[in-house]
Formats: C-alpha cells, sequence, structure tokens
C-alpha cells in the first residue's frame, strides 16, 4: 500500500510536469551533457511541425540550420560557466525552412548536484519582431499624443491671455491710428498750401495762408508722427514675433535673448488678462542676456506666473514675488533660478509630492486641466535643460523655482542681486 501511494504520488508529479511543460507558449528543449534531446514540448512540435518520437535522442545540431551547428556544439563547454541568453538561432522545420529564434540556455542538474544537461527555452523573432513594433507603434503614439496635449495647453494658456494680448496690441495700434489720421488731415490743408502756390498767388497772399493752415507748426510735427508710427509699427511686429514664439517654440533654435524682457512679457500678459492686481515685488538686474529657446522660456513663465494669480485668488493682499538669482561655486559659471513666490494658501503636504504628475490639480472643476505644471516641467527638464521644482512655504504661499543652464555670452555683475549657492 505505501509503495502504490508513493507510485500515485510519482505519477500526480509526472503529470503536473508534463501538463506545465505542455502549456508553455516558448519552445523548451532538454538536452544531455553530450547535446541530444532528451525531451521537447508541444509549442516546439507546432513550431516545426516535427513529432517528440522524432526528435528524442537525436543531436540538438541536428535541428538547427548549418550556419549554427558549430555554436549548438558549443553550448555543452559554455553552459559549465554559466548561462547563454539573447542568442539568435536557426530552427529548421519539417520542410526544411529556417525559423529564426530567440533562445536562451541553461545547465540542468541530477539530484546530486552534479551537472546532467541543458535546458533551452525561445520564441520565434518574428513575434518578438511584432512585439517590438507593437511597442514602438504605441511609443509614437504617446509622444504624439504629448505633443498635442502640450498644444492644447498652450491653447489654452493663450485663451487665458488672449484680453492681456490684446490691450498689449491697442495701444500701439490705437497710436497708429491718431497718427495716421492727423497726417490725413495735414495731407489735406498741405494740398491746398501747394495748390494756391501752383497759382502764382501773391507772397501776402501765401503768407496770410501759410499762417492760416499752420504750415509750420505741421512741418514741425510730422517728424514726431512719423517716428512715433514707426515706433508703433515695430511694438505691432514684436507682439506677433513673441506671439509666434509663444505659440511654436519648437520650431524655434536656441538663440541669445535678455531674459529680463521675458519675465517682464510674461508678467505683463497674465496681469492684462487677471481681473487680480497683485502687488508685485521684483528683484532682478536691468537685463541678463542667456542662450536659450525663448519660446519655451516664455511659456514656462506665463505657466508660473498664471499659477500664482490663480493660488491668491481669495487672498486679502495679493503679493507676486519675481527674483533673480546666480548660483554656483567660485570660479564657475553659475545657474540662472528664476524664483516666483505668492502668498496664497501654498501648498499641502500631499500635494506637493504631485504636483507636477499630468492632469493632477487641486482647482475645482473646469477651472484648471491640471497640465500646466506638467507640462512646464517637462519644458523645463527636457527641452531647455534645466530644472523646475517647487517650495512649500511654513508661513503661507508656495514658490517655484526655475533654474536654467549657465549658457550666457557674458558675465554680468550684480552682487546686490544674485546670491551665491548656500549648501543645502
Amino acid at each position: 500500500m505505501e509503495l502504490e501511494t508513493k507510485n500515485a504520488e510519482l505519477e500526480n508529479t509526472r503529470n503536473f510536469i508534463q501538463s506545465v511543460i505542455s502549456s508553455i507558449s516558448d519552445i523548451l528543449i532538454v538536452c544531455d551533457v553530450n547535446g541530444n534531446i532528451q525531451q521537447v514540448n508541444a509549442a516546439l512540435e507546432q513550431a516545426t511541425g516535427l513529432t517528440s518520437q522524432s526528435l528524442v535522442g537525436k543531436p540538438l545540431a541536428g535541428l538547427t540550420g548549418e550556419d549554427y551547428q558549430s555554436l549548438i556544439a558549443e553550448f555543452p563547454e559554455h553552459i559549465r560557466s554559466g548561462s547563454i541568453t539573447d542568442c539568435e538561432i536557426d530552427l529548421l522545420n519539417q520542410a526544411g525552412d529556417a525559423l529564426p529564434m530567440a533562445i536562451n540556455c541553461s545547465a540542468r542538474y541530477d539530484h546530486k548536484n552534479r551537472l546532467s544537461g541543458f535546458v533551452i527555452t525561445g520564441r520565434p523573432l518574428g513575434e518578438l519582431r511584432r512585439a517590438y513594433s507593437t511597442l514602438h507603434r504605441a511609443h509614437e503614439d504617446l509622444k504624439n499624443a504629448q505633443q498635442q496635449l502640450i498644444q492644447s495647453e498652450k491653447l489654452a494658456s493663450l485663451g487665458r491671455l488672449v484680453a492681456g494680448v490684446a490691450h498689449e496690441l491697442n495701444n500701439p495700434i490705437s497710436f497708429l491710428y491718431a497718427n495716421m489720421h492727423a497726417l490725413k488731415t495735414y495731407e489735406s490743408k498741405f494740398q491746398t498750401y501747394i495748390d494756391a502756390i501752383h497759382k502764382n498767388i501773391s507772397a501776402e497772399e501765401r503768407e496770410r495762408l501759410r499762417a492760416e493752415l499752420k504750415i509750420d507748426r505741421m512741418m514741425d510735427d510730422i517728424d514726431s508722427l512719423m517716428a512715433g508710427s514707426l515706433e508703433g509699427a515695430e511694438r505691432v511686429s514684436e507682439i506677433i514675433k513673441n506671439l509666434r514664439l509663444f505659440s511654436t517654440p519648437q520650431q524655434e533654435e536656441k538663440s541669445c535673448f535678455d531674459l529680463v524682457t521675458v519675465i517682464e512679457r510674461a508678467t505683463s500678459w497674465v496681469l492684462k488678462a487677471s481681473n487680480l492686481k497683485p502687488q508685485i515685488v521684483t528683484d532682478y538686474p536691468e537685463s541678463l542676456p542667456l542662450i536659450n529657446n525663448e519660446g519655451h522660456v516664455h511659456q514656462i513663465l506665463i505657466n508660473l506666473i498664471q499659477n500664482a494669480i490663480d493660488a491668491m485668488a481669495d487672498t486679502a493682499q495679493p503679493r507676486l514675488e519675481i527674483r533673480l538669482k546666480q548660483t554656483g561655486a567660485q570660479g564657475r559659471q553659475h545657474r540662472v533660478e528664476i524664483h516666483i513666490r505668492d502668498n496664497g494658501p501654498g501648498i499641502g503636504e500631499d500635494d506637493i509630492l504631485r504636483i507636477f504628475d499630468p492632469f493632477y490639480t487641486t482647482k475645482a472643476v473646469g477651472s484648471g486641466t491640471g497640465l500646466g505644471l506638467y507640462i512646464s516641467y517637462g519644458l523645463a527638464t527636457e527641452q531647455c535643460g534645466g530644472n523646475l521644482r517647487a517650495i512649500r512655504h511654513k508661513n503661507q504661499g508656495a514658490e517655484f523655482i526655475f533654474s536654467l543652464p549657465p549658457d550666457q555670452p557674458q558675465q554680468h555683475d550684480a552682487n546686490n542681486i544674485f546670491e551665491p549657492e548656500s549648501p543645502q
């Protein structure tokens, strides 16, 4: 009875192992130390069209193409020193056609821990190539989706800034309109005066008409009108250029620009589009040339300033601080840091860990997409070569620090503005 019980257990174990081997989708070949096949699974039979009865006892080299037989012959030696991974060979099917396979080979030991052979597992390379192709397509789709999200967030940001941009355009356009209206009036008076001269009127009549039409005053005014009109046209051109940089920064190469001008432009656009008028405290030099992507830097600043304005919506005395620092060891080129701090309710302890996650927002439904800080972080780290981090303050408010690499055309003396980096 004890023997029958042991035999039953052995049979169950054998059936269990056989069912597991049969269910494996990868091919499996068990060989002895001489490279002779001892067992194969159903996946190999299905792939090659050969039966296990026809393969057992045959050398493994007979199952491969001629180009790989010398490699297979070395397997018994290789497994004594370690496993073989990601090896590509061709197996022959029943018709003699080659089946590209990616295989792994590991040693097999008996109950006395003696080397008794090796086990080969693998799968067709066609399947791996299909999996890679699927993964590649998924990666490309993800990249396209990310670009679409970036464009959507830029359009959302631009929509919030339409009022501010319209105000920026309205001033020079109004100036141009007024100047053109004045020049149109002057043109009519000049035409009257020139027609009278062509009629050969007397000198007395000419001087009377000259005084009546105020020709001398108009002549003095023309230079200022033309200069003002040119300035207004250049201002409109500059605004349009900045809008193009903001909407399509990925088409721009790195160039030298004034970082202070970009900060002031971003602040102006956001504030003119907002109903909230906070106290603005600035601490930066008159100019700071920097080499980077101006469009991306502008978009990040727009998002950070807009985020600070939104955070202070319920603050009694809103205050926005914008400071510039340069940090770095003495003798080395400094990194530029833009500090943007508000005095709103601040960032929660749980929120600080997820502040740059996509679609994460503490705003009410419909008030934000949760993509502004996520996209800003990606642009800062990947496109601008810098970094973006958030700081919780114990008293109140939040501070975002946008750092940029030290690509500056020259060094600047700004001892009152920039502070050396302090050890953490």
